[in-house]
């Protein structure tokens, strides 16, 4: 019998994920119950059981809306039902306070109680469901922050212990396979609520881009964030040696930094400051590109006011940070 179109390629990446591991191994499937993560751990306990891997379902309660542990319970039951080795649900506390917004929040809470699971057992790899469809929206939303090619490059196909096998698989293909499957897929309210920016992106947005610029528009989104990945990669090589040749043990050889590509220097810059004590999500480019002018527009500067809070000053052909 042929294999469905959309199942076939929701099991194909998986396979090639999975394929680097040994039999006897233990891979985690992350599963919500929508049909992502769901066509994930079915592709997953196929693939995987073939290879002679132990696959653990695990679904993360957020608690964030009303019957939410009982959702938790009706995923744990239908990866039993699929065939996983063994199940667990794990309920999460949620800062919806601490300034980041509920997504970013509740994805910090989930990827800290799941790689408590994968060191619990003695996981390699923890599969996650973000889709092609995912990334053309993370793309979008960066392209929109105005945040450079680090945000437009989407999310990583692996990072730690984390694998995303379907960053080139369509939701339709994810939806279609568990409709071939017989898999009953929740409809996380939350995924259409317009008060998330990511959810105008999906239903207004994207559709608009493909009804004005012509089908294709995720795809290629998607290809833009591959390439610029490897670009990425390589500033960021570059930027660690450049470091390295202008580390001194009070701070930054000026004129040596000063003399490097813009590229390479901001990207020391802002290394730099980070390893300072400046926080990562209050540091932006506007503090980098004020720090650069020590290095490139040096006027007699006192120094530059930095999150931390820090101060970036040049004193004897050195940038420094400094505690205030």
């Amino acid at each position: 019998m042929t294999l469905h179109p959309s199942i076939a390629a929701v099991r194909l990446p998986v396979r090639r994920a999975l394929s680097v591991l040994a039999p006897g191994d233990v891979v985690v499937v992350a599963c919500s119950g929508g049909a992502d993560s769901l066509a994930l751990a079915s592709a997953a306990v196929f693939e995987g059981h073939k290879r002679a891997l132990r696959v653990v379902g695990a679904t993360v309660d957020h608690g964030l809306q009303p019957g939410s542990d009982a959702q938790a319970e009706r995923v744990v039951a239908q990866l039993a039902a699929m065939g996983v080795d063994e199940t667990l649900t794990a309920r999460v506390r949620v800062d919806t306070g601490g300034g980041t917004g509920p997504e970013a929040a509740a994805r910090e809470a989930r990827y800290a109680v799941l790689e408590q699971v994968a060191e619990h057992f003695g996981a390699r790899a923890v599969l996650l469901g973000h889709t092609l469809d995912d990334q053309a929206e993370t793309v979008l939303l960066g392209l929109a922050r105005g945040s450079g090619g680090r945000s437009l490059q989407g999310m990583r196909p692996g990072f730690g212990v984390f694998v995303r096998p379907l960053l080139g698989v369509r939701r339709d293909d994810t939806v279609t396979a568990c409709q071939v499957e017989g898999l009953d897929v929740w409809d996380d309210p939350h995924n259409h609520d317009p008060g998330y920016t990511r959810v105008r992106v999906r239903e207004r947005v994207l559709p608009v881009l493909e009804s004005e610029l012509g089908p294709g528009v995720a795809s290629a989104l998607a290809r833009t964030a591959d390439r610029l990945r490897e670009d990425t990669a390589l500033l960021d090589d570059l930027a660690s040696a450049a470091l390295e040749r202008v580390r001194r043990d009070v701070g930054l050889d000026v004129d040596v930094l000063a003399a490097e590509p813009p590229a390479i220097r901001h990207r020391v810059v802002h290394r730099a400051a980070l390893d300072a004590g400046a926080p990562a999500s209050e540091l932006n480019r506007d503090h980098v590109l004020s720090v650069d002018a020590l290095l490139t527009g040096w006027r007699g500067q006192k120094w530059i006011d930095l999150p931390g809070p820090l101060r970036a000053l040049r004193r004897d052909g050195i940038l420094a940070f400094e505690r205030p």
